[in-house]
C-alpha cells in the first residue's frame, strides 16, 4: 500500500518486501532507541527465517521448467552469457582486489569476507544475503549478514537509478532500436497492481483435492527437493571425515571447515534439477505445475526479505560503514563501465537492450533487469529478452546465489592469507577467459556474414 501512494517508492521500483523490511528495521530500530524495544516473541526466530526459506527458494529453481538441451541454451544465449559471467565475476575482481590493496590495510579488524560483501548482494540479490546469515555465522562474522543486505538494498536501488541515466544517455546517442519515454511507463508497472482485465492465472491444479490438494502436493515436491539436497550436504562432510587419514592435520581441518560452512541452498537448487530431470523422464501426468511452484518460491522470498532487513543489526554496519561505501561504489562503477565500454564489444545486435537488462539483474533481481530491458524494449521485441532467459539456465546456477556466490565466503573465511590472492585470481582469470569467450563468438559471426 505504501507503494501505491508513495511516487518516491514506485519512482524507485522497490518490491513491497524491501519496502516492508526497510519499515520493519525503522520500527525495531526506533523501539530500540526509545528504550522500549519490540517484544521478542513478535519478532522471535526471524533471524533463522532467511537462513531456512533461501533452501525453498533454490530448489524450486527448475522445478516445473522445461529443460532445453544445453545445446540450444548455448545457441540461443552464448554472448549473453559471456557478457553475464564478466559481469559477474567483475564483481568479486573489484571487491577483494579493494580489500587486498586498500580496505585491510586501513581497517585490519575487517576480515577477507568484506571484500566479497558487494558481489554477493548485488549479484546474489537480499535471497542469498539473507540466506547466507548461517554461514557467517560459522565463519566468526556475524555481521557479514548485515553488509550482504544493505549491498543488496544499495544495489537496487543503484540499478534503477543509474539504469535510467544510462538509458537517457543511449537514447541521446542513438544506441537503442525503441524507446519508451521514462515517464511514461504504464502505472500498473509502478503501483504494482495488474488491471482487473489483463490478470494471468496464477498456476494450474494437476491432482483433484480429493486426492491431495495441489498446493499440499507440490510443497511435498519441494521438501523432497530440499532433503535431496541435504543429503548431498551430509555426503560431502562425511567424504570429508573419510579423508581425514589421507590428509595432514592443517589440510584436513580447512577442507573440514569449507564443507561445513558451505551453505546448503545451492544444494537444493541440485535437489530441485534431479526431480525435474526424473518428472521429465517418468512421469507421463507431468503433476509438477510451473506457476504453483512460482508461488511458493516467491512467497518464500517475500518472507525472506521482511524478515532479514528487519533484523539488520544498524550496531554492526557502524564498524565499516566507509569502506562498504567504497565497495558499493566501486561496484556501480563496474557495472556503468561493463555497459558503456565491454557491452558494444561483446554483444551482438541490441547490445544496448541486452547490457542494461544485465545490469539490472546482477545489482538488483531479475525482475529488475526485465524492467530497464521493458523500457528501452517496450514489446520485448528485441533479441535481448530471448538470451537473457536463455542465460539466466546456465548463470543462475553458478552465480546468481549459485555455487561460487555459496563458495567464495567459505574460501575467503577460512583464515588462511593466501587464500584472498587465490579467490582474486580465480576472478581475474574467470573475466579474462569470459572476455576471449565473448571475443572468439564475434569473429565466428563475422565469418558467417
Amino acid at each position: 500500500m505504501l507503494r501505491v501512494r508513495i511516487r518516491l517508492l514506485q519512482k524507485l521500483y522497490l518490491p513491497s518486501a524491501v519496502i516492508g523490511g526497510l519499515v520493519g528495521l525503522v520500527v525495531i530500530q526506533l523501539a530500540q532507541a526509545s528504550g522500549h524495544p519490540v517484544p521478542s516473541a513478535w519478532i522471535h526466530g526471524w533471524e533463522d527465517l532467511p537462513g531456512f526459506l533461501i533452501n525453498i527458494v533454490f530448489a524450486c529453481l527448475f522445478l516445473g521448467v522445461t529443460l532445453p538441451k544445453l545445446r540450444t541454451v548455448w545457441q540461443r544465449s552464448a554472448p549473453q552469457l559471456a557478457y553475464g559471467q564478466t559481469v559477474a565475476w567483475g564483481q568479486y575482481l573489484v571487491g577483494i582486489g579493494l580489500f587486498l590493496i586498500f580496505i585491510r590495510f586501513f581497517w585490519p579488524e575487517l576480515p577477507a569476507m568484506f571484500g566479497a560483501i558487494m558481489p554477493v548482494g548485488f549479484e546474489g540479490g537480499h535471497g542469498t544475503a539473507g540466506g547466507l546469515a548461517p554461514t557467517f555465522d560459522k565463519l566468526n562474522w556475524k555481521a557479514g549478514k548485515d553488509f550482504a543486505l544493505a549491498s543488496a538494498t544499495a544495489g537496487i536501488l543503484g540499478a534503477v537509478v543509474f539504469g535510467i541515466m544510462l538509458i537517457n544517455w543511449a537514447v541521446r546517442r542513438g544506441y537503442t532500436h525503441k524507446m519508451m519515454d521514462t515517464g511514461d511507463v504504464p502505472e500498473d508497472d509502478t503501483i504494482g497492481i495488474i488491471p482487473v482485465d489483463r490478470r494471468p492465472v496464477a498456476g494450474r491444479l494437476s491432482v483433484k483435492s480429493d486426492a491431495i490438494d495441489a498446493l499440499t502436493l507440490h510443497l511435498s515436491i519441494i521438501g523432497l527437493a530440499v532433503g535431496i539436497g541435504f543429503l548431498i550436504k551430509e555426503g560431502l562432510v562425511l567424504g570429508g571425515e573419510l579423508l581425514q587419514p589421507l590428509c595432514t592435520a592443517p589440510t584436513h581441518n580447512k577442507l573440514m571447515i569449507l564443507l561445513g560452512s558451505f551453505p546448503l541452498f545451492p544444494l537444493c537448487m541440485m535437489g530441485g534439477l534431479v526431480i525435474q530431470l526424473f518428472e521429465d523422464r517418468y512421469d507421463t501426468h507431468k503433476i509438477i505445475d510451473i506457476g504453483l511452484t512460482r508461488r511458493l518460491q516467491n512467497l518464500s522470498l517475500d518472507l525472506l526479505i521482511v524478515a532479514a532487513i528487519s533484523t539488520i543489526r544498524i550496531e554492526a554496519l557502524s564498524t565499516g560503514l566507509t569502506p562498504f561505501f567504497i565497495v558499493v561504489t566501486a561496484g556501480i562503477a563496474w557495472n556503468i563501465f561493463c555497459v558503456m565500454v565491454l557491452a558494444r564489444r561483446m554483444l551482438p545486435d541490441a547490445w544496448f537492450e541486452r547490457a542494461i537488462a544485465e545490469m539490472g539483474q546482477s545489482m538488483g533481481v531479475t525482475a529488475t533487469g526485465l524492467l530497464l530491458l521493458r523500457v528501452v524494449d517496450p514489446e520485448y521485441e528485441s533479441p535481448a529478452t530471448d538470451a537473457f532467459a536463455y542465460k539466466q539456465l546456465l548463470h543462475e546456477p553458478i552465480m546468481g546465489g549459485g555455487l561460487w556466490t555459496s563458495m567464495a565466503i567459505p574460501l575467503l573465511g577460512m583464515g588462511s592469507v593466501i587464500m584472498p590472492k587465490i579467490v582474486l585470481g580465480i576472478s581475474a582469470g574467470a573475466v579474462v577467459f569470459w572476455i576471449l569467450v565473448a571475443s572468439l563468438l564475434a569473429r565466428g559471426r563475422k565469418k558467417k556474414e
